[in-house]
């Protein structure tokens, strides 16, 4: 029998009798990661790696029933062996792997392959059934090194300070924002929005080493944050209080600005191909290092790479679940700013 299922609820374990990323309210919900399209509040309880616990219960609540694991140990709920191996998506993104009678099943949740010097670095972990995201699954994706996209954000930073521009830089508050601030750090004074400082606060008291930010605050002087970066939440990139900064200058971090395409490209100054998520070569190269026998690919450019993965004799099919790519999560980011 096989170890997962996809319902109108969620990737479903008969065997543990628990959801993984459920979209509907289960009783054991086992979560990759904190991003809205993958975890949701009215579950009774929830088990997550340890570093996304302060994720949760910062968006869904204090008082969230939430249970821990870190990487690489194991449990065994109604007998199968549960355990978070990472996925390096963002802090504490992890691959949930199932085991059950010889037979494993891993669940990605959303995963990139490089390195990004914040998140533990993703893990390939060998099984007979992977769960795979392909958000930018075509080959037109594929990522610059991460210190050459943020040589590219230094210099913009560097021209914009030159021209007594305030330098914004667009990000999600759970991922992205860590990302820049982990490795923009240390030349000026970094600016960020209350969600990004919430999280941050969060991670920092669950032992994460981050640099020090600064909270923007009705207080922050408008001159002050010329002097340094500014980084918010899709929210507010068009908002009034960004009409109200000396010279704002927008640059949006984005996967989807790989193609310039990305639905506020025109709206920004410059846009940076920056990604959490696992561009075309790294989609490949994470589910061959598998060597899964079947594929089950769930959201992104599913037909594309389902198709793809089975001309190379990778047997693959595609699913229909409510996860979403960095789009859907800036809807979350709306409710937050």
């Amino acid at each position: 029998m096989a170890l997962i299922t996809f319902t109108n609820k969620g990737i479903y374990c008969k065997q543990g009798d628990f959801y993984i990323d459920p979209w509907k309210p289960v009783d054991l919900a086992v979560t990759t990661h904190g991003h809205a399209d993958h975890v949701k509040w009215g579950n009774k309880g929830y088990l997550c790696q340890e570093l996304t616990k302060p994720v949760l219960l910062q968006r869904l609540g204090f008082d969230l029933p939430v249970q821990t694991l870190p990487y690489n140990e194991e449990i065994s709920i109604n007998g199968v062996k549960v355990s978070f191996f990472p996925a390096g998506h963002v802090i504490g993104s992890s691959q949930v792997r199932l085991e059950y009678k010889g037979e494993i099943c891993v669940v990605s949740g959303d995963y990139k392959v490089e390195f990004d010097g914040i998140s533990t670095a993703f893990e390939p972990v060998k099984c007979h059934t992977f769960v795979s995201e392909s958000t930018f699954g075509l080959p037109i994706y594929k990522w610059l090194p991460q210190e050459t996209v943020f040589g590219q954000i230094r210099n913009w930073v560097s021209d914009n300070h030159d021209q007594m521009k305030t330098s914004v830089l667009v990000a999600y508050s759970l991922g992205k924002a860590q990302r820049l601030i982990k490795n923009l750090a240390g030349d000026v004074p970094i600016y960020v929005h209350n969600s990004i400082a919430n999280l941050n606060e969060g991670f920092i008291k669950a032992g994460v080493d981050l640099p020090e930010t600064i909270r923007i605050t009705p207080d922050t002087k408008k001159d002050d944050l010329q002097k340094g970066i500014v980084i918010v939440p899709p929210a507010l990139a068009e908002g009034k209080w960004m009409k109200s900064l000396h010279h704002a200058a927008t640059g949006v971090c984005s996967g989807w600005m790989q193609v310039r395409a990305g639905r506020r490209w025109r709206a920004a100054d410059a846009g940076f191909a920056l990604s959490d998520h696992a561009d075309w070569p790294g989609l490949l190269s994470a589910i061959k290092a598998t060597e899964a026998e079947k594929v089950y690919v769930t959201h992104g450019f599913v037909s594309t790479f389902s198709k793809y993965l089975n001309e190379i004799g990778i047997p693959s099919a595609e699913v229909v679940t409510r996860y979403g790519n960095e789009d859907d999560e800036e809807e979350e980011i709306l409710k937050e700013a």
